[in-house]
């Protein structure tokens, strides 16, 4: 079965957004690579970004890998405003549900309070303190 791992860019704040999911999330990053990790004559890194994150994961649950990097500053800023996509979290309870929302929107905007959804389930949404969308969601018919 094929799996979906969601894959963050960041301006050059990747690890401490990550060490904030770490938190909230529990477990170990699988693997953390900065810049200067893969630094040669063929990819030069500037020094001022040689710390940065090439590539950051942390796994989330059994088969899924929350997944992240540091956006060179030559190839521009991310736009942490837009409004693309949003990460959907199943859980396996009100209680773990309810946990993570809190957790993970602490210094964020909540838009939409924990609270039953229109299909059945009991769902919130926001947007954290990195400006990353996030749907947490219980549905007792899985």
């Amino acid at each position: 079965m094929a799996t979906i791992n969601p894959w963050i860019n960041f301006n050059g704040n990747a690890e401490e957004a990550f060490t904030f999911y770490k938190s909230v999330f529990g477990g170990e990053f699988a693997k953390v690579v900065r810049f200067k990790d893969i630094a040669s004559a063929e990819f030069p890194v500037a020094e001022k970004e040689e710390n940065k994150i090439m590539h950051i994961a942390l796994p989330i649950g059994n088969s899924t890998m929350l997944i992240a990097n540091d956006v060179p500053e030559v190839l521009g800023r991310v736009n942490e405003r837009e409004n693309r996509s949003k990460i959907l979290v199943g859980t396996e309870s009100k209680e773990e549900a309810d946990r993570l929302f809190t957790g993970l929107s602490v210094g964020g905007e909540v838009e939409g309070p924990m609270g039953d959804g229109p299909y059945g389930s009991y769902m919130g949404m926001f947007r954290d303190k990195y400006g990353i969308e996030w749907i947490i969601e219980f549905s007792p018919d899985k």
